[in-house]
């Protein structure tokens, strides 16, 4: 009673009935949770029946346990001075897996209660329950959006826990859940189209754009998925979200004022979000500023250490800088973070194949070909491994590089490297479909560099072997396009094969045609210098047995792993 009022006051203080009662006690919980009270707010509900108080009390002790965890950490991390800190556990959450489960067994829980014991099922490392627990959430209550994204990070770790989407509620939310899911394991066609299923629906909807903006980025449909990003723009100038990716875009395409534009826009709106800080350390690093970017990137990591985009962008850069430990713990990072991201695998094999330790390249690079089995450059990067003098696998290295050919190999290093690596088997006829195959892709991509020279010497020497003389005449002669000192070389490969020519054209009618030597030397002709050039010896410096620039090989991995945020 409250001493110094009249009685008659008091009494009409006194709730009148005890769901009143329990609906202040509520209130009061909730104005303690709402001020971050946590403990005070589990006091408060020790006695309040009902699932609603059930759920407020427990999940109060959840996140005072989670509190209690971090400070921990952060104290043993200060106290260890470079050593590994032991890691602490939430002490609450056995209790309240006990009293959540007793809840749900004698059915006093509710679709959040079931939300908040699959969270702490997750927790404790049982992975099969928490689905189950959290599939029963969505059920009761689909529309509970951190339901679904709790579930979506669960499908990443193993393939026991996948669900059947029939298990799931008949519900739009399903579909968003099974987009995210399909996004997440890299099947970005399967993605796209329900994202376009949804879209039909929610017509409006920027997260359906965001999300199709990515797919295109994962697909390297660069083009569409900047203008993707472009009308997210134009409908939100002020927008963080998604946007680290199109600055991914941006670098790639080696776009500074843009990504200048960017950065800028991105710091107005908010300068201390990850994104942002994400935005502004590829513009650094776009313009060779590693130590910036990677300040930057250490700063979105203070905002989150759990942002996966952060780690595996900071590991290229050390590999820029040439800090090779530093690299390989930032990739770490990330694949503990979550293990299906490809780019952190393929970075570490990047990382232990500059430090000519092809084993272990091996390894790592099988990991991001297992997640991405139809991107070319995994498979070009496992056919380098077999091709190094280590492991000296040419068989391997050539049934690697022919997988990266059936998968679109834009870069075209997997036909350049079946061309060398048949040359040097002895295979000149498959060597010659190879470069034949190469020299339309060049052609056709208007490019010019030492695959063309190679590809062009070998054709010129292989047809002019054979006797087909106007073909090698027709490679010889593009030849002299490419100035000195190739130029004085070529000329000495034409007039070879016009003198063929000429004794072809000298000949009686009734001679028997002139057979020209398959076993002849490629080159058999003496240099203007008086040096003769042996078969298998290029026009210029080949780049068949060297390891393609890591910057080159780099610049469009630059893809963040997907976020589960529905």
């Amino acid at each position: 009673m409250l001493q110094g009022l009249p009685k008659q006051s008091q009494a009409k203080a006194a709730p009148s009935t005890v769901k009143e009662a329990e609906e202040d006690v509520y209130l009061l919980a909730k104005s303690y949770f709402d001020v971050k009270a946590f403990r005070r707010c589990a006091h408060a509900l020790r006695n309040t029946p009902g699932p609603k108080a059930l759920f407020l009390r427990s999940y109060s002790l959840y996140i005072s346990g989670e509190r209690h965890r971090e400070q921990q950490q952060a104290e043993s991390a200060g106290n260890a001075a470079g050593t590994n800190a032991p890691t602490s556990s939430n002490q609450e959450l056995r209790q309240l897996e006990r009293d959540l489960t007793a809840a749900a067994a004698s059915g006093k829980g509710d679709a959040f209660c079931s939300f908040l014991l699959g969270l702490i099922l997750a927790d404790l490392a049982r992975p099969e329950e928490a689905a189950a627990a959290l599939a029963s959430s969505v059920a009761a209550y689909p529309c509970n959006r951190d339901a679904w994204v709790a579930l979506a990070k669960l499908q990443q770790g193993s393939s026991d826990t996948q669900l059947s989407s029939a298990a799931l509620p008949s519900h739009w939310m399903r579909d968003v859940y099974l987009a995210s899911v399909a996004l997440d394991a890299q099947e970005n066609t399967e993605a796209l189209s329900r994202l376009q299923a949804l879209a039909e629906t929610f017509p409006e909807s920027e997260w359906l754009i965001a999300q199709a903006a990515l797919a295109q980025y994962n697909l390297r449909n660069f083009d569409t998925a900047q203008e993707l990003f472009e009308d997210l723009l134009k409908r939100d100038p002020n927008r963080i979200e998604s946007m680290d990716t199109y600055s991914n875009i941006l670098y790639v395409k080696e776009e500074f004022v843009p990504l200048s534009h960017l950065a800028h826009r991105a710091m107005a709106s908010n300068k201390f979000t990850p994104e942002t800080c994400c935005i502004v350390g590829n513009y650094y690093s776009l313009k060779g500023l590693h130590d910036q970017a990677v300040l930057y990137y250490r700063r979105a990591l203070k905002l989150d250490r759990t942002y996966l985009s952060a780690w595996t962008l900071m590991g290229h850069e050390y590999i820029e800088m040439k800090n090779s430990p530093a690299a390989v713990d930032a990739y770490r990072h990330a694949v503990e973070l979550n293990p299906r991201d490809y780019r952190a695998w393929y970075g570490l094999g990047q990382t232990y194949e500059l430090l000519h330790m092809p084993f272990y390249a091996l390894h790592y690079y099988r990991q991001a070909a297992q997640l991405r089995p139809h991107d070319a450059r995994m498979w070009c990067a496992m056919g380098q491994c077999y091709e190094s003098d280590q492991l000296n696998m040419r068989p391997s290295a050539i049934r690697c590089y022919r997988r990266a050919l059936a998968n679109d190999d834009r870069e075209g290093i997997a036909t350049h490297k079946l061309a060398w690596l048949h040359e040097a088997q002895g295979d000149r006829e498959a060597a010659a479909h190879y470069h034949a195959q190469n020299l339309a892709r060049i052609d056709a991509e208007n490019a010019t560099g030492s695959d063309a020279l190679d590809a062009l010497v070998f054709l010129a020497t292989w047809h002019k072997d054979r006797g087909e003389l106007s073909i090698a005449e027709g490679h010889a002669s593009r030849l002299l396009d490419f100035g000195d000192p190739h130029k004085e070389r070529a000329k000495v490969l034409l007039n070879s094969i016009r003198a063929l020519q000429g004794s072809a054209a000298s000949a009686t009618p009734g001679a028997a045609p002139m057979q020209m030597d398959t076993g002849t030397p490629v080159f058999g002709e003496a240099t203007p210098e008086g040096e003769r050039m042996e078969e298998g010896t290029p026009l210029v410096g080949s780049s068949a047995g060297q390891t393609p620039g890591f910057t080159q090989r780099r610049l469009d991995l630059r893809s963040p792993a997907f976020n589960p945020g529905l």
